[in-house]
C-alpha cells in the first residue's frame, strides 16, 4: 500500500465545499484498505481473495438535521454530487437535539507511536501466507485422533484512516493486522467433537508459529474425547481465557451508550454503584503499543484514552460515543469505533491453581449459541468442557448448558488468573465463578 497524501486533500476539498453550501458542520472520512486471506482444507486452497479497496463517508449537520452518504468513486464530481444529494436528505430528515460533531478531538501535536503498524505485512508475498495455512493443516491431520479439517486460513490487512472535519480536526492513521487458524474434528464411537485455535497480532514476527497454533488446537479438540453427559446441577464453573473473551464481550454490549440510553441493558442507570466484586476491575485501553485493539482515536476524531469502565466493582463509566454521550449528559470516551481493548485486569492465581482449588465443578472450553440477554443480563448457551474432581481434571463433558445472570456472576468471581494476553482485542484471564447453572440429563 502506497501511502496516499492526496486522499487528505481529497478530504479537506470536501470539507470546504461543504462550508461553501452552509451546512452547520461536515465530517469527511476516507478508508485505504488492502487485505489478503487464503483457506486450505485437505491441503487445497478452497479460496483466495487479495483485495484493495478505498471509500469515502460524508456526515453532514444542517439545522441539527444529519445525512450520512458514502462511496467508492473517487471523481470529484461524484464527491461534489455526493455533498449536494446529502444536504437535500438532510432538509428531509427530523431535528434532533443531539446531533453535531464532537467538541474534543486528538491532539495531532501530540501524536505518539502505538506500533500498530508493521511494514513486513506488506512486504511478505502470498506463497509465504498460503504456505502458514497449509503448514498448519498439515502438522493437525499427521495426528491419527484428527479425523477431519474444517479448514485453516491465513488473514493480514493493512489500512490507512483520514478523516477531516469543520471544526478544523484532520487525523490519519495507518495500521496492520494478521491471523492463522485452524479447525479440526475428532471423534469417538458416539461423537464428533470441533474446536480449534486462531492467533492474532498486529505485526507478523508475534504471530504464533504453524507448530504452535496445531499443538493448541490439537490438544483442544482431542481433549473432548468420550465426553460424558453431567447431572443437571449448580457448581463452579471456571472460565477459559477464550470462555472470558466471550463473557467480557457480553459485558461489552451491556456497557454500549446506544443501549444504555435505550434502556436496553441491565446496567442503565447504574453509573456509580457496586455492580461487581471488589476484586473486579475492569479497563478499555486503547493505548496500548503493539496491541490489536489500539488506536490513536475513533471514528470521530475524539481521542482514545486508558478507562477504567469498573473499578473494584463499582461503574465508573459507559462506553460512550458523541452521540450517546450527549443523550445521556456525559462525555464521550473516544469509542465511536467501539471498543479497544477492553479486559479485565489480572488476578494472583495461575490456571493450575484454579483447577486444583476445585472440588467440583466444570473447566469451561467452549460455548455455541447466542443466549444472552442485555436488558436483563441473563446468559444461557450450549457448553462443552473438562469435568473437575478433588481438584484435577477428571473427564471431558458434552452436551449441556451454562446458564446465569451476569449481575450473579460478577459478584461471584472467587479467583482471577493471572494469565492476561492481549490476543484480541477483547480479553480477560482465567475466572472461577462461585456458583451456575450447568443443565445435563
Amino acid at each position: 500500500m502506497n501511502n496516499e497524501p492526496n486522499l487528505f486533500g481529497i478530504a479537506e476539498k470536501l470539507v470546504e465545499y461543504g462550508k461553501s453550501k452552509s451546512v452547520d458542520e461536515i465530517q469527511v472520512s476516507i478508508a485505504n484498505e488492502d487485505e489478503f486471506t487464503v483457506e486450505v482444507r485437505n491441503g487445497e486452497i478452497e479460496r483466495l481473495t487479495e483485495s484493495v479497496s478505498k471509500g469515502v463517508s460524508i456526515k453532514l449537520i444542517l439545522d441539527k438535521r444529519v445525512a450520512i452518504a458514502s462511496t467508492s468513486d473517487f471523481d470529484e464530481e461524484t464527491l461534489k454530487f455526493l455533498v449536494e444529494d446529502a444536504i437535500e436528505r438532510a432538509k428531509l430528515s427530523s431535528q434532533d437535539e443531539f446531533a453535531g460533531l464532537p467538541d474534543e478531538f486528538y491532539d495531532t501535536s501530540q501524536e505518539i507511536d502505538l506500533e500498530i503498524y508493521d511494514p513486513l505485512l506488506e512486504e511478505i508475498q502470498p506463497d509465504t501466507k498460503i504456505n502458514i495455512a497449509k503448514e498448519t493443516e498439515r502438522i493437525c491431520l499427521s495426528d491419527e485422533r484428527i479425523k477431519l479439517s474444517e479448514g485453516s486460513f491465513f488473514q493480514s490487512g493493512v489500512g490507512e484512516v483520514f478523516i477531516a472535519n469543520s471544526k478544523g480536526f484532520s487525523g490519519y492513521f495507518k495500521s496492520s493486522s494478521c491471523s492463522s487458524g485452524v479447525y479440526l474434528h475428532s471423534a469417538d464411537e458416539n461423537n464428533s467433537y470441533e474446536e480449534g485455535w486462531w492467533t492474532n497480532s498486529v505485526d507478523f514476527a508475534s504471530l504464533m508459529k504453524p507448530e504452535e497454533v496445531a499443538k493448541i488446537a490439537i490438544n483442544r479438540v482431542t481433549r473432548l474425547i468420550n465426553s460424558r453427559k453431567i447431572e443437571t446441577q449448580k457448581v463452579p464453573v471456571i472460565f477459559e481465557r477464550p470462555m472470558t473473551s466471550m463473557l467480557l464481550g457480553f459485558l461489552a454490549s451491556c456497557l454500549n451508550g446506544h443501549s444504555i440510553y435505550m434502556n436496553q441493558s441491565f446496567l442503565a442507570g447504574k453509573l456509580g454503584q457496586k455492580i461487581a466484586g471488589e476484586n473486579i476491575s475492569i479497563l478499555d485501553n486503547g493505548l496500548i503499543k503493539g496491541a490489536i485493539g489500539s488506536r490513536p482515536f475513533d471514528r470521530e476524531g475524539v481521542p482514545t484514552r486508558k478507562l477504567t469502565l469498573i473499578e473494584n466493582g463499582f461503574l465508573n463509566s459507559y462506553i460512550l460515543d458523541t452521540y450517546s454521550s450527549r443523550k445521556l449528559g456525559l462525555k464521550s470516551t473516544g469509542h465511536a469505533s467501539g471498543v479497544t481493548n477492553f479486559y479485565l485486569t489480572n488476578g494472583n492465581s495461575s490456571p493450575e491453581e484454579i483447577i486444583k482449588s476445585t472440588k467440583k465443578g466444570l473447566l469451561l472450553t467452549r460455548t455455541i449459541g447466542q443466549g444472552t440477554n442485555p436488558a436483563t443480563g441473563d446468559l444461557s448457551r450450549g457448553a462443552f468442557g473438562l469435568w473437575v474432581e478433588n481438584g484435577e481434571i477428571a473427564y471431558p463433558v458434552a452436551e449441556m448448558t451454562i446458564s446465569g445472570n451476569l449481575s450473579d456472576i460478577l459478584n461471584n468471581i472467587e479467583m482471577i488468573g493471572n494469565d492476561l494476553t492481549f490476543d484480541r482485542s477483547i480479553t480477560g484471564p482465567t475466572l472461577k465463578i462461585a456458583e451456575m447453572t450447568v443443565a445435563g440429563l
